[in-house]
């Protein structure tokens, strides 16, 4: 596999990393946020996620059809991009302390997380070979989620417990992002 096809397992590695990151970041780090840093309840933080995620669970096929008519990398790039702008309002809104604020804040960020995902069954299978599409598209998404999306919360409650500033984490979301903006 990483003979013939090395290139596109890391393009695969890429393109699921800033995908990977911010879902992460929206959801399970959020709960560590809302709770820990902005004092606020559990059922507050969890709320909004499900909120967000109710959103989220409608538009993936939404944005996976529009990669359909306008192409995988367009609709990729409106993630990504978006993802990498959003990253510093995202806290900023989740620093009112506000429950329809943070919900607004939750639901812009999975909404632009689905503009990544939605798409990438299909983008990443059609990076690879058909004699290796299979186990290409797999190692390259394993390998992201376990570079990525495993270790996300931890750095992320890492880089607010050594800066006690979300500043940090907006600029490593905002990274992760720009990477998958590179990779596709």
């Amino acid at each position: 596999m990483f003979r013939r096809s090395w290139r596109e397992v890391f393009l695969a590695i890429g393109t699921r990393f800033g995908e990977n990151i911010s879902y992460y970041i929206l959801t399970a780090f959020l709960l560590v946020y809302v709770t820990v840093h902005l004092e606020l309840s559990k059922s507050d933080a969890l709320n909004a996620v499900l909120i967000g995620s109710e959103v989220h669970f409608v538009t993936i096929p939404l944005w996976g059809a529009l990669s359909d008519r306008l192409g995988r990398r367009p609709v990729t790039l409106i993630g990504a991009l978006g993802m990498a702008v959003w990253a510093f309002g995202f806290f900023a809104l989740l620093d009112t302390r506000s429950f329809p604020v943070i919900v607004l804040s939750v639901t812009v960020g999975l909404l632009l997380h689905g503009a990544m995902y939605g798409p990438q069954a299909a983008f990443i299978s059609e990076m690879f070979d058909t004699k290796v599409r299979y186990s290409g598209a797999s190692m390259g998404s394993q390998l992201a989620s376990i570079i990525g999306g495993t270790l996300a919360p931890l750095i992320a409650v890492e880089l607010l417990k050594d800066y006690r500033s979300s500043v940090p984490i907006s600029l490593y979301l905002c990274f992760a992002a720009l990477v998958t903006a590179v990779a596709v």
